[in-house]
C-alpha cells in the first residue's frame, strides 16, 4: 500500500500544521510529488520549519478562503490524491474569531471542493474535519460514523458544518463523476513531537518543562481518545489509497481514533509524560478556571474502519506518549536533529504496518 504513493501527485492543505507537516514528510519518505497549500505556521518553533520541509515540496502559501486562487493551485498541481487539513484547530479561538472560524472550516472547505470539481483524472480525496464535528452529549459511548453532528462552540459547529457541506458536494456533484472518489474523516485528540500551538495540553507541558517552569492544567479531570499523530494519518492515507483502487468507499465517513478503553484523563497523560522527562511540575487550576466552555467526556467508535479497511491503533497509550516526548527530548537536546528524530519514527511506524507494504 505505501508504494500506492511513489511517483504520484498528492496535494496536501494545511502542510504546515502539526498533523499537515508529519503526512507531508511521509508522504515524501514515500516518494510522491507533494504540493502543500498553507498559511505559514502559526506557531515558532513549528515542525514545518524545523525539519525544512519547505525544500522537497511544492510549497504554496495561500489562503483557503481565496477560491480563485485554491482552484489555480489544485488545477497546477494535477492531483492523484488530496488531503485536504486546512483549518482553524482551536476551539478556545473559535470562541475568539467565530466569523474567521466559520469562514475557514465551512467556505474554505467549500472552496476545496469546488476547485476538485475541475480535475479530470482519477483523484482519490480524503477530508479531514474533526471528532469534534459530533454533537457531544458527553455519553459513555463511542460515535459511530452516523451520530447527530454539531456542537456547542463554534469550533465544533463549524466542524459539522463541514461534513454536510462534504456530504452535499458528493450527492451533488461527485456521486455521478466517478473520475472523483471522495470521504470524510474525523480523528481525536493527536499528540506528537512537533507541535507547538497554543492552548494545546502536550504544547503547553513541554514549553513549561523545557525551560523548568510549571503548567496550568485547567480541566485535570477531561478525558480524551489520546493518538500518536501517525496513527490517524495511516487512516488517511489507507483510505487514500484504497478510494484510488476502488470506488466501493466512495462517499462514506470514517472515525480514526484508538480503543475505547485508550480513553485517559488530562492528568493522566501529564503523569504519562513525567515518566519520560525530568523536573515536571504542574498545577491544578481548573477551580479557578473561567474560561469558555470545554467538555468533559468524548470518544469515537472505530468499528467501521476496522470492518472496511482493517484499521486498528497500532500504539498503546504508553507508547504514544513515549514516542511523543523522545521526540521534543532530542529536538531540546539538538534541534538540527529534528527531521532526523522524525523520519526515525515514521520508519518505526512503518515496521509496525509491515503487512500494508
Amino acid at each position: 500500500m505505501f508504494s500506492d504513493f511513489h511517483n504520484k501527485n498528492v496535494l496536501i492543505t494545511g502542510h504546515t500544521g502539526f498533523k499537515g507537516s508529519w503526512l507531508t514528510a511521509w508522504m515524501k519518505k514515500l516518494g510522491a510529488n507533494v504540493t502543500g497549500i498553507s498559511l505559514d505556521p502559526s506557531s515558532e518553533p513549528s515542525i514545518f520549519n524545523e525539519c525544512e520541509i519547505a525544500l522537497s515540496i511544492d510549497d504554496n502559501r495561500a489562503d483557503i478562503r481565496d477560491s480563485n486562487k485554491i482552484a489555480s493551485i489544485i488545477s497546477k498541481a494535477n492531483p492523484d490524491y488530496i488531503f485536504h487539513l486546512a483549518a482553524q484547530a482551536l476551539v478556545r479561538d473559535s470562541y475568539q474569531n467565530p466569523i474567521d472560524t466559520w469562514n475557514t472550516n465551512v467556505m474554505g472547505t467549500v472552496n476545496v471542493l469546488n476547485g476538485i470539481r475541475s480535475i479530470d483524472k482519477k483523484c482519490a480525496v480524503v477530508m479531514i474535519t474533526s471528532d469534534k464535528c459530533y454533537d457531544n452529549v458527553e455519553w459513555v459511548w463511542g460515535y459511530r460514523e452516523q451520530d447527530r453532528l454539531g456542537g456547542p462552540d463554534p469550533y465544533s459547529a463549524s466542524k459539522g458544518a463541514a461534513e454536510l457541506a462534504i456530504k452535499s458536494f458528493y450527492k451533488s456533484y461527485f456521486q455521478n463523476q466517478s473520475n472523483i472518489r471522495i470521504a470524510s474523516v474525523r480523528a481525536g485528540n493527536v499528540i506528537g513531537g512537533g507541535d507547538w500551538s497554543k492552548d494545546r495540553l502536550v504544547p503547553d507541558c513541554v514549553k513549561a518543562w523545557s525551560i523548568n517552569d510549571n503548567v496550568e492544567l485547567r480541566n485535570p479531570s477531561s478525558t480524551r481518545p489520546w493518538q500518536h499523530v501517525l496513527d490517524p494519518l495511516s487512516g488517511y492515507v489507507k483510505l487514500g489509497a484504497e478510494l484510488y483502487k476502488s470506488d466501493s468507499l466512495n462517499g462514506e465517513s470514517y472515525n480514526f481514533g484508538p480503543p475505547a478503553n485508550q480513553n485517559f484523563s488530562v492528568k493522566e497523560l501529564v503523569e504519562e509524560m513525567s515518566k519520560y522527562w525530568d523536573k515536571v511540575n504542574w498545577t491544578d487550576v481548573s477551580k479557578n478556571f473561567d474560561g469558555p466552555y470545554e467538555s468533559g467526556l468524548l470518544k469515537l467508535d472505530c468499528d467501521k474502519a476496522m470492518h472496511d479497511l482493517s484499521w486498528k491503533a497500532a500504539l498503546d497509550f504508553n507508547e504514544t506518549v513515549k514516542l511523543t516526548v523522545e521526540w521534543y527530548k532530542k529536538y531540546y537536546e539538538d534541534s538540527s536533529q529534528a527531521m532526523k528524530v522524525t523520519s526515525e519514527q515514521i520508519d518505526y511506524y512503518e515496521s509496525l504496518r509491515s503487512d500494508w507494504k
